[in-house]
């Protein structure tokens, strides 16, 4: 008798070819027939009219700290996610001495948008140590399956301290002691080593976090590890130092694959042509027998903020004095005529790779307080700011202080053109993925990236095929990031599954929930058109509902293809 038998569901298998229509047989955890099933089964679905594919995989998320509270790594698997990679751009909380996890949680909650009470009341600290970490991941048994990187920022930390902020140049011991523990976690089943030098990223009181100070002749040090034994893979939040020429170069020194993440490649109508620049670097690479990627967003990059936290402004110098003052000393600075024609003046020369660009019909009102506010919500800054023949700067601050800080803002800064996105998702470089999921959480959820994408970009745009659009999902990243056995329904592989409706399936807006410890607020996403998600041949969701597991059924992934 089989587990599980779904019937007669059109059947994509991930690899981009045509989908069949029939059955498939799960038993043990693993896929054991697809076409005509015979037999009996202790649970039978009848598909009749919905799609079977594999699980989404998401290379790009930040659940090291989540995990440790929240086993399902909500809202991913609602969603369609299988598989995760953790502790991108260099953020994570392992390895971490017990004298240093407040200064790794404050760093992490600023750079990754989270509810520094949150992490305080909810990380579960078992672990000091990379491979500890690992460990506890195994105790805990995560929802989906979880992979987990070697992060630059954490080892800095953990080696520096708050030094690792302040000090450009370790020590050359300091040096040998972070490539010892990069090491360490390759031993214990990292996927590979992780860094930021992006310009965006900065931790608690607006220091910089500790990677974005280092020196290329230290990342080159760390990168070094993975060449040494020949596994892993590079992935880097670059900003404008860490060149594609510049990463190019490390993939040819270590061998091993690398993947770019920047705003900068992100299709922006102030600078049209600089994106595709990227691609068509890392195009040449790969011509030349050097794997360069991109690691590629298919959603307008959106947050919703207020001026009580606001992120999306803080790579602006104007906004320094904001990073290390108490909340209820904001309004003040805000009405400063001196703080405001100070970020005229960024505005007017911005830096390369920040996120707002000075484009005010990118800036949108979101929810407000006041009844006298409410006709303006969806409208831009810059409409407001025209209607009325003032200085949108002006409008936007002045519209924020009647409601005390609390009006909500969107800021639609990147990827807000299908033209100028589609050329991205199609590039032979590119590798959709870029969720976030996990992080920003008071701004934004783009955890549903895979809805999305099946929904835009497959059914309602038809830029790409039903086989196409799944396989960008599935087994595409899952081969990039050299995860062996997911992203694929064929007989022998673990039955990691998504069944939907293709006609209906999709994500909703950002809705705030209060769901974190210590009652924070997070955005997230709720799926439509999805009929079940299973992981490793278990049930995790049923479209509606989390299904309650004491225990995984998500492996902690640690050995990967070379």
């Amino acid at each position: 008798m089989h587990d599980l038998i779904i019937r007669n569901a059109q059947v994509f298998d991930g690899s981009g070819l045509p989908a069949v229509m029939g059955d498939v047989a799960v038993s043990g955890g693993c896929i054991t027939h697809i076409g005509q099933v015979e037999g009996d089964a202790r649970e039978t679905i009848d598909a009749q009219g919905l799609a079977l594919m594999p699980g989404i995989v998401d290379l790009h998320t930040h659940y090291d700290a989540q995990v440790t509270w929240d086993r399902t790594l909500s809202p991913s698997p609602a969603l369609g996610v299988t598989t995760a990679v953790i502790g991108n751009c260099g953020f994570g909380i392992a390895p971490c001495p017990a004298p240093l996890r407040e200064t790794m949680l404050k760093n992490l909650s600023v750079v990754e948008g989270m509810d520094l009470q949150s992490l305080l009341t909810g990380v579960n600290w078992e672990f000091e140590s990379f491979g500890q970490y690992m460990d506890q991941l195994r105790r805990i048994g995560p929802y989906i399956n979880t992979a987990v990187f070697a992060g630059h920022s954490v080892i800095r930390t953990s080696v520096m301290g708050a030094e690792g902020s302040t000090q450009a140049e370790p020590t050359p011991a300091q040096l040998q002691e972070m490539q010892a523990l990069v090491r360490e976690a390759m031993d214990q089943g990292a996927i590979g080593f992780a860094s930021s030098f992006s310009p965006n990223h900065s931790g608690y009181g607006g220091i910089p976090m500790p990677s974005t100070i280092a020196s290329e002749a230290e990342l080159r040090a760390l990168t070094g590890v993975l060449g040494e034994q020949n596994k892993g893979i590079f992935m880097m939040a670059t900003g404008s130092r860490a060149t594609p020429d510049v990463m190019e170069s490390i993939v040819e020194d270590t061998g091993r694959p690398a993947y770019i993440s920047t705003v900068l490649s992100m299709y922006n109508e102030g600078n049209p042509d600089l994106g595709p620049t990227y691609y068509e670097r890392c195009a040449q690479a790969l011509a030349r027998g050097h794997e360069l990627y991109m690691l590629t967003s298919c959603q307008p990059l959106s947050f919703d903020f207020t001026l009580t936290d606001p992120y999306v402004m803080l790579s602006h110098s104007a906004f320094d004095p904001i990073k290390s003052t108490a909340v209820s000393e904001f309004p003040g600075i805000y009405r400063s005529a001196a703080f405001r024609n100070a970020f005229r003046e960024n505005l007017r020369q911005p830096r390369a790779g920040i996120l707002f660009l000075g484009n005010w019909r990118h800036i949108e009102v979101g929810q407000t307080t006041l009844p006298e506010n409410a006709a303006l919500e969806g409208q831009s800054i810059q409409a407001i700011a025209d209607a009325r023949g003032l200085d949108p700067v002006d409008v936007f601050f002045d519209l924020a202080l009647t409601e005390d800080l609390t009006m909500h803002f969107v800021g639609k800064f990147f990827n807000n053109n299908d033209d100028g996105v589609a050329p991205s998702l199609k590039h032979p470089a590119s590798v959709i993925t870029l969720s976030d999921a996990g992080a920003h959480l008071t701004y934004m959820c783009d955890a549903g990236f895979g809805l999305y994408f099946l929904s835009h970009w497959v059914r309602d745009t038809g830029h790409f095929t039903w086989s196409e659009g799944i396989r960008r999902l599935t087994s595409e990243p899952a081969d990039r990031f050299r995860i062996p056995d997911r992203g694929r329904l064929h007989v022998g592989l673990p039955a990691d599954m998504l069944l939907f409706d293709p006609d209906t399936v999709g994500i909703s807006k950002p809705l705030p929930v209060s769901d974190l410890p210590g009652g924070g607020t997070r955005m997230v996403r709720q799926a439509s058109g999805v009929h079940g998600v299973w992981v490793n041949g278990i049930k995790v969701h049923d479209g509606h509902n989390y299904v309650e597991h004491h225990h995984g059924p998500g492996q902690v992934l640690d050995r990967f293809n070379t």
